[in-house]
């Protein structure tokens, strides 16, 4: 398949206009144009949220594609839950608050190690070594829990949102605040700088709203990072050559809505995309090359978090999220930062 590579430049009002054109084919036009005029309240505060649509149209779907359920769900014991990452022994490691929480399967605690400062991003070696991205800086601990190494921030605008470990020692860190994915060494070392833009490299940049990118590393050595600006996935080679791009702004179930979706993603053991979307969330998966292949969870899962990306402030003020991880049986984990639940989802047999 030739990647698609032609850069996408829409402004919010750009890209409600182009939704409302596809609603109109799908049959929803009155709904986007009704969500465009009427913004939804922030709150107990009367004062309208411009950038709160109503998309409750949007929450239904065709039922087949739905082809997973909740096994079961448990909270993480530490509260503002970030992100989380599967590790050693199928363990969970949650970034949460100013720890990161080590979990079992079935969320039980196992250990949890004390950071200086909140975690916002998190990955776990085979050989236990966890590597915890703090705002600005990645402190490595060993697998007892013992602090071993801060790395030196990269700049002042860094805000590391996202982790992923190579098989040949390389660390991979999604910047949002300089819009870029670092590739490292195990000592902290920059290597590569992949995804800044670069018009010799055909390399549009990424554009980030607000501070959701992650990256994956996959074991055909290439990485996936999202592009929430551009409402797509882009896939990268370890010196930071761009091979392929797919996703659309759409208000269709196989798209991507609002201002910058998707906002994280997820690998599952035969290279298939696990996104998670804000605003409208919903958890999906799509096929190699983009083709959307079923959905995991929908709004209706996240009701306290659909909340909050409709307008509400969270309690620590950062706005509703989802973060998903896979794990050798093709269960999908889904991790609500509202509830600070982690979903245990399972194949439909």
């Amino acid at each position: 398949m030739k990647p698609d590579r032609s850069p996408i430049r829409l402004t919010r009002r750009g890209f409600l206009r182009t939704s409302a054109r596809q609603a109109a084919v799908l049959g929803l036009a009155g709904s986007a144009a009704m969500s465009a005029a009427r913004p939804a309240c922030a709150g107990s505060d009367t004062t309208p949220n411009p950038f709160a649509y109503d998309v409750s149209r949007l929450e239904k779907f065709d039922p087949k594609l739905a082809r997973y359920t909740e096994a079961r769900q448990f909270r993480c014991p530490r509260p503002d839950a970030r992100r989380m990452a599967l590790g050693p022994g199928g363990n969970l490691y949650v970034a949460a608050g100013n720890y990161v929480v080590i979990l079992d399967a079935n969320g039980t605690p196992v250990n949890e190690l004390a950071l200086t400062a909140a975690a916002r991003c998190v990955a776990a070696a085979p050989d236990g070594t966890v590597f915890a991205g703090l705002r600005d800086h990645i402190e490595l601990f060993d697998a007892k829990g013992e602090r071993k190494a801060a790395w030196a921030s990269p700049g002042k605008k860094t805000w590391f949102t996202g982790l992923a470990l190579g098989n040949q020692g390389d660390v991979f860190a999604a910047d949002s605040g300089n819009r870029v994915v670092l590739r490292c060494d195990r000592a902290g070392k920059v290597l590569a700088r992949i995804g800044e833009k670069n018009p010799q490299r055909d390399i549009a940049g990424f554009i980030l709203p607000s501070p959701y990118l992650d990256v994956v590393w996959h074991t055909d050595g290439l990485l996936r990072v999202n592009n929430p600006g551009r409402h797509r996935v882009e896939v990268y080679t370890l010196d930071g050559d761009l091979e392929l791009t797919w996703g659309r702004p759409s208000m269709a179930i196989d798209g991507f809505c609002g201002c910058c979706n998707p906002i994280a993603l997820a690998l599952t053991k035969d290279g298939r995309y696990v996104t998670c979307e804000k605003g409208l969330p919903r958890v999906k998966i799509y096929q190699e090359h983009g083709a959307l292949d079923c959905v995991v969870a929908g709004p209706e899962m996240f009701p306290d978090n659909a909340r909050v990306g409709a307008g509400e402030t969270a309690a620590d003020g950062v706005r509703a999220a989802l973060d998903a991880a896979v794990d050798g049986q093709g269960r999908v984990f889904v991790l609500d930062t509202v509830t600070s639940r982690i979903h245990v989802m399972e194949p439909r047999t």
